[in-house]
């Protein structure tokens, strides 16, 4: 225990609370959430291999609903050979299964320690001691961010966050064109419903890196689904 607390402070909270001060004063306006939208981009810039990875799972994982039902088709009657075919599919994509699980345990990792930075006030001495020689001390640091103060509770921006988390769950649904079962409809509202329940008792900070992950995301998404669709396009054309 000794050791991961001194792995936590030494060389997770205290850097990550240094970087985010020196955003703060160099790059941020003096805005302490610019600074965490920041922190985020850089962060999210950083796992972008892992996240280019899992969206491709994404993609692959759509190729292998389509592909099961074919191997149903062929080997239903032949469980073991169904199985091996499914495998050969997956290791002719080379999937890639613990690549979104590194994006969400750093992002977890990240959110718990903005929570330490955060928790009891950024701007007592308890925090503003750990700065390193090299990083100003700031006599104050401003955690308004528009109308909201990021180091408080807040009811709209987990609202905001919980009403993006469910436009993407309807959208993805949505394109399915598959009637929904019972399960999926009680997930498109709950996970949601619980999203702003958390939220809403934590300081608006965690939902402004969540947010913003969400939308990053969004965006590589998009990229992504347009250049591997356009690759697979390009294969699948005769050479002249």
């Amino acid at each position: 225990m000794e050791i991961f607390s001194v792995i936590w402070n030494q060389y997770l909270y205290i850097p990550l609370l240094n970087f985010l001060i020196w955003l703060y004063l160099t790059y941020s306006l003096y805005n302490l959430g610019i600074a965490v939208i920041i922190l985020t981009l850089i962060l999210r810039v950083i796992l972008l291999p892992f996240t280019i990875l899992s969206e491709r799972s994404k993609i692959i994982s759509r190729e292998l609903s389509k592909k099961i039902k074919e191997i149903d088709k062929d080997f239903s009657h032949d469980p073991v050979r169904k199985k091996l075919e499914i495998r050969k599919f997956l290791k002719e994509k080379k999937v890639r299964p613990w690549a979104k699980s590194v994006v969400l345990v750093v992002q977890a990792v990240v959110l718990l320690l903005l929570y330490r930075v955060f928790i009891g006030g950024i701007n007592t001495e308890a925090k503003l001691h750990l700065l390193y020689q090299s990083i100003p001390r700031p006599d104050f640091i401003n955690t308004k961010f528009f109308w909201f103060d990021i180091a408080q509770r807040n009811l709209i921006l987990p609202a905001i966050v919980a009403g993006y988390i469910f436009a993407q769950i309807l959208i993805r649904q949505w394109s399915k064109k598959e009637d929904l079962n019972k399960k999926e409809q009680i997930y498109g509202i709950l996970f949601p419903a619980f999203t702003f329940v958390i939220l809403a008792v934590l300081p608006s900070v965690k939902s402004i890196f969540i947010l913003t992950s969400l939308i990053f995301s969004t965006i590589i998404t998009m990229i992504t689904s347009l250049v591997l669709s356009t690759v697979e396009r390009s294969k699948k054309k005769p050479n002249n």
